[in-house]
C-alpha cells in the first residue's frame, strides 16, 4: 500500500487528506498549527510531529500550504521535508505558488535526492470535499504517472501539462481567467443595477445566452443573497493575479485586463473584504456607484 504524507490541513488541504484516507491510502498528516491535526488523530489517522518524520514514513509527500514562503519553510526548516527524503520519495507540490518558486522547490527536492511533481489544483472547497478538483500535473511524465492514483483520489480529472513548472503555469492561466471573469461580472451587475435593471432578470439573461457558465451561475445567486462566505477568498484571488502578472512581466506578455482585475480585488482587500469570498469584489463597486445588487433581488 502506498504511504502518503499530507502537509497542510487548511480549508482545501483537510478535505483532500480525508479523500486520500477514503481511497484506502495509508495516510500520515502534518500541519504547522496542531489544532487542525486533531480530527485526523481522533479518526485514527497517523499524525507526524515534523515534516521530516512524516517524510520518513511516506512514499509520496503532498504539500498544500498557503504560499511560496510556506513551501520553502516546510522543505528547508529544521526537521523539514528535505531532511527526511529518500531516493524513492516523491514530493507533490499542490499549493498555488509562483513559477520561480516552483522551480526552486523542484531543485531543492531533486538535489536532496527526491523526486518532484508540480501539481497545483483548480477548484474550491466544494470540489475539494467531493474529490473533483482539476489536477494540473507537471513533471517527468513517468513520475506523474507513478503518483496518478494518489492525485486521482483528490482530483477528477488529472491533466498532464508538461514538464516541471507547467502545472504552475496552467494554474496561473486558469486563475487569471477566473479573476478577470469575476471582476467583469461584478462590474456588469453594478452597471445594470445603476440603470435600474432587476438582479434576477440580469441573471436569467446571463444563464440563457452565450455567457452561461458555472462561475456566473454560481456566484450570481450568492451575490443576490448577500452570501459572501469564503469558498475562494478575495485575498487568494488577489495573490494569484499578482503571481500571473509577475510571470507575465518575466515573459513580456501584456495583461492589461488582468492588471485592472487585480486592482479591483485590491480595492476589496483595502476595504476589509479580503477574507470574504471572491464575489465580494463587487462590494467596492456598489459602494462607489451607490447601488446594491442585493436590493434588486428583493
Amino acid at each position: 500500500m502506498t504511504k502518503v504524507g499530507f502537509i497542510g490541513l487548511g480549508a482545501m488541504g483537510a478535505p483532500m487528506a480525508w479523500n486520500l484516507d477514503d481511497a484506502g491510502f495509508d495516510v500520515v498528516v502534518y500541519n504547522r498549527t496542531t489544532d487542525r491535526e486533531q480530527p485526523f488523530a481522533e479518526a485514527g489517522i497517523s499524525v507526524a510531529d515534523s515534516p521530516k518524520h512524516l517524510t520518513h514514513r511516506a512514499d509520496v509527500v503532498c504539500l498544500m500550504v498557503s504560499d511560496g514562503d510556506a513551501v520553502g519553510e516546510v522543505l528547508e526548516r529544521d526537521l523539514g521535508v528535505l531532511d527526511g527524503l529518500r531516493d524513492d520519495t516523491t514530493v507533490v507540490q499542490m499549493s498555488t505558488i509562483g513559477y520561480e518558486e516552483t522551480m526552486v522547490a523542484a531543485e531543492l527536492v531533486t538535489e536532496a535526492g527526491g523526486r518532484f511533481v508540480d501539481a497545483p489544483v483548480s477548484g474550491t472547497v466544494g470540489p475539494a470535499r467531493e474529490g473533483t478538483l482539476v489536477g494540473l500535473a507537471g513533471g517527468d511524465e513517468g513520475e506523474v504517472e507513478s503518483v496518478r492514483p494518489v492525485l486521482e483520489a483528490m482530483c477528477d480529472p488529472v491533466v498532464y501539462c508538461g514538464g516541471v513548472g507547467q502545472g504552475t503555469n496552467m494554474k496561473l492561466f486558469i486563475n487569471l481567467l477566473l479573476g478577470d471573469a469575476m471582476a467583469a461580472f461584478a462590474e456588469a451587475l453594478v452597471f445594470g443595477r445603476a440603470n435600474g435593471l432587476d438582479t434576477e432578470a440580469m441573471q436569467r439573461v446571463v444563464e440563457n445566452g452565450a455567457l452561461d457558465c458555472p462561475l456566473f451561475a454560481g456566484k450570481g445567486p450568492l451575490i443576490a443573497d448577500g452570501d459572501f462566505d469564503p469558498r475562494f477568498p478575495v485575498d487568494y484571488q488577489f495573490k494569484d493575479l499578482s503571481l500571473a502578472l509577475d510571470r507575465a512581466g518575466e515573459m513580456g506578455v501584456p495583461l492589461s485586463a488582468t492588471a485592472a482585475a487585480r486592482e479591483a480585488f485590491s480595492a476589496a482587500r483595502g476595504r476589509g473584504y479580503g477574507s470574504e469570498d471572491m464575489a465580494a469584489v463587487i462590494k467596492p463597486l456598489e459602494e462607489t456607484a451607490g447601488v446594491s445588487v442585493r436590493d434588486g433581488a428583493e
